[in-house]
């Protein structure tokens, strides 16, 4: 089975309009299986959260984080029981703080690379150095408010660009949310669990192993057979998705660009296409365009 998380919210513990027990209400409301609470560089909801999700016994789980709010960029993360202090940034070395993060059992991502900086919202374009993607478990490559082509077009591409060089890291997507907004046909992430499974730890295992989508509610699921990789969809359920009636698979790796109809439900892409290269599958309902972009799948490893 896939879980549905939201991995980037806020309340009034930060700068957003809802309160812990709003956005709780909102998340059961879209059936959410796993939210985060991730307001700017406090904790301080947390501990509200976690009251009233064992004292009434809710259906959902909640990943307990921060977001580092700081002049060069804004870091997620969506795991942060232990608060680990940033007061020594440092834009060209910020591998310091992921693997500080990190070594406290956080879950770390870089919140919308290329969102506006100076002079609109000073220090939410990313402009840290990273060199070593070791303990960077994501890249939110969609923040669902931020401009489609200006914003999220280039986050795509920069994860794109760096997992076909080999790095390893996952996409994620994010709501940031700071009011009761719709999610319908908004993108969320989802990774493989179990009915009985702990969300947050199946998150963990995704991440580490760069199994996550970022989609509107269709996933492009792959695997291989004798006879090539079967690409297959399958709906998520999410609320307020609208299914199409044509949908495209797109494979992209360093070299190359490859289209074929998916809208029976399945197809079977064989391994002479491939040319052993990694790629990266995306659906579209539709024309491949951004706009009508649904899904981003894990990439194909074609190499250990």
């Amino acid at each position: 089975m896939f879980k549905r998380y939201e991995l980037h919210n806020h309340t009034t513990q930060s700068d957003a309009n809802i309160t812990c027990r709003e956005l709780i209400d909102h998340m059961l409301a879209d059936r959410v299986d796993c939210f985060a609470i991730t307001d700017h560089n406090t904790t301080s909801g947390q501990p509200i959260i976690r009251r009233i999700l064992e004292e009434e016994n809710l259906p959902i789980r909640c990943a307990y984080g921060m977001e580092y709010t700081t002049y060069y960029g804004h870091i997620v993360c969506p795991v942060l029981e232990q608060y680990v202090p940033w007061d020594s940034i440092d834009r060209r070395r910020p591998e310091l703080l992921f693997r500080a993060c990190k070594e406290a059992g956080a879950v770390t991502g870089v919140a919308h690379p290329f969102s506006y900086g100076d002079p609109f919202a000073r220090g939410c374009r990313f402009e840290m150095e990273i060199t070593d993607f070791s303990d960077v478990d994501y890249i939110e490559i969609v923040n669902n408010p931020e401009p489609l082509h200006e914003v999220n077009e280039p986050g795509i591409l920069w994860w794109e660009s760096l997992v076909l060089e080999g790095v390893r890291v996952s996409a994620c997507a994010g709501m940031d949310l700071h009011g009761l907004d719709s999610m319908g046909m908004k993108f969320a992430t989802y990774a493989e669990g179990t009915e009985d499974g702990d969300p947050v730890e199946e998150l963990k295992a995704a991440l580490a192993v760069q199994r996550t989508w970022v989609s509107k509610g269709m996933l492009v699921l792959w695997e291989g057979t004798e006879d090539g990789i079967r690409f297959t969809l399958f709906d998520a359920k999410k609320p307020g998705f609208v299914p199409s009636d044509r949908y495209v698979l797109t494979l992209k790796s360093k070299k190359w660009t490859k289209e074929y109809d998916i809208t029976s439900g399945s197809v079977t892409v064989p391994y002479d296409e491939i040319r052993f290269e990694d790629a990266v599958p995306k659906l579209y309902g539709g024309d491949p365009i951004l706009e009508n972009l649904i899904c981003v799948a894990p990439v194909i490893r074609t190499k250990a």
